[in-house]
């Protein structure tokens, strides 16, 4: 794993107070005479953004209530696209769940900086998860606010029977990865299942795209160091690249979100799909028996990359009434017990380290994750900002696939935005 350097609050909020506060960050107590000496039973609430893992959680909470029978756990995940002004609600009114789930990088660490979260450094275990990725959680004051749950990686699914079918391989340089996506177009097959509905997605699929015009990390340590920006020849190509793909995305693109992706390759209606490590689960959910790969991004200088970064944490509310029973589980997350239901559970990277799977897939994403990694720049280093340059980059390239900007008004507004805080760009 490569060091990484980290760096809508909506009007209405009535509906938000509503839904969080029937489990607020005190939990629930009853008496209990079971479990082991009897006392009281603690019911703590966990809430997470990931609604598709509610099942998948279900079993690794049955394993840590059968260690901890006076605990139980209440799992609620809202839609993702929710869960930052529902959480953040929450959090001002001081009716926040107990165990919450953190963004990665600059929103998580904003949280702590509030005062909203309990530091994390004295949980048993934690101290055996590399600093660099507990860098995704750790705030400017040095000290550790979550429990990291997974190293994401970003990359290009594709069909393998579709492509045998159509004497295709996987494409070992971007020439060739359009060229691929005209033959499949050609043969009346959509080539890349995509959709411009939900700005996360599009700062995600340039996440896998951009690396490849930049091509390792020269560009990046002269970028973090104020000698280029994002106007830059190597940031330009890679947003004209999401534009040049466009003649290759499924009709009414503009109006598809990942649920319709999903389903569209899944269902095999769709030859590739861009998306991270924690789509595997969900698009085998779907089709068991798609025969399915990816391929990590051919970049110019004729290698490949994979984009990774540390995906989201588990933190503990500094004003829950039972911080004791969530550094209990907190302590869990940081367990090889832990990683290896999580990882076999959800077929992504467990952070815990010397976890493998029984997945070939997951533990192909690992090997790469190791061997030909670069960060994705704008979760891990452009993050922050008003709105974050992320969010930036996300509404300037719905506003290309509108056709109403330019590739250069991209970069000059994500530019403009990252230099209102970036601190290389203020010198």
């Amino acid at each position: 794993m490569k060091q990484f350097r980290f760096g809508y609050v909506a009007s209405i909020v009535l509906a938000a107070v509503m839904v969080v506060t029937g489990c607020s960050s005190g939990g629930t107590e009853t008496e209990s005479g079971g479990g082991q000496g009897g006392g009281q039973q603690v019911t703590l609430s966990m809430h997470s953004w990931r609604v598709e893992d509610t099942e998948g959680y279900k079993a690794i909470i049955k394993a840590f209530e059968a260690d901890n029978p006076n605990i139980k756990i209440d799992f609620k995940p809202f839609k993702a696209t929710e869960y930052n002004t529902i959480l953040n609600t929450a959090l001002q009114s001081d009716s926040g769940p107990d165990i919450l789930q953190l963004r990665p990088y600059a929103p998580g660490i904003t949280l702590a900086e509030a005062g909203h979260l309990e530091p994390l450094d004295n949980v048993p275990g934690i101290s055996t998860i590399p600093k660099d990725v507990l860098a995704a959680a750790t705030g400017k004051d040095g000290k550790v606010y979550g429990v990291p749950l997974s190293l994401n990686s970003t990359q290009f699914y594709y069909n393998k029977k579709i492509f045998e079918q159509n004497g295709l391989q996987a494409p070992k340089s971007w020439d060739e990865l359009i060229a691929t996506a005209k033959t499949l177009k050609e043969k009346g097959i959509v080539p890349i299942s995509f959709g411009a509905k939900e700005g996360w997605l599009l700062s995600l699929s340039h996440g896998v795209i951009a690396p490849a015009s930049y091509s390792g990390t020269d560009y990046l340590d002269k970028l973090l160091k104020g000698e280029s920006d994002l106007k830059s020849a190597e940031f330009l190509q890679s947003v004209q690249r999401m534009q040049e793909l466009i003649p290759y995305f499924p009709e009414n693109y503009v109006g598809l979100e990942l649920n319709d992706m999903r389903t569209l390759f899944a269902t095999e209606k769709a030859a590739m799909f861009i998306n991270g490590s924690f789509e595997l689960e969900g698009i085998k959910k779907l089709n068991p028996d798609l025969p399915l790969d990816f391929f990590p991004m051919p970049t110019n200088d004729g290698k490949q990359v994979l984009t990774t970064w540390v995906d989201g944490s588990y933190a503990v509310n500094a004003k829950s009434k039972h911080k004791k029973e969530a550094l209990k589980f907190m302590e869990f997350m940081a367990t090889k017990k832990f990683g290896e239901l999580f990882a076999n559970q959800f077929k992504r990277i467990s952070a815990v380290p010397g976890v493998s799977t029984d997945d070939p897939l997951v533990n192909k994403m690992a090997e790469l994750s190791q061997s030909s990694a670069t960060p994705y720049l704008m979760v891990v280093n452009f993050a922050e900002g008003k709105p974050t340059t992320k969010q930036t980059l996300e509404n300037a390239l719905q506003g290309m696939y509108l056709g109403k900007l330019t590739p250069e008004q991209v970069v000059e507004e994500v530019q403009k935005s990252a230099a209102t805080w970036f601190p290389p760009f203020k010198k």
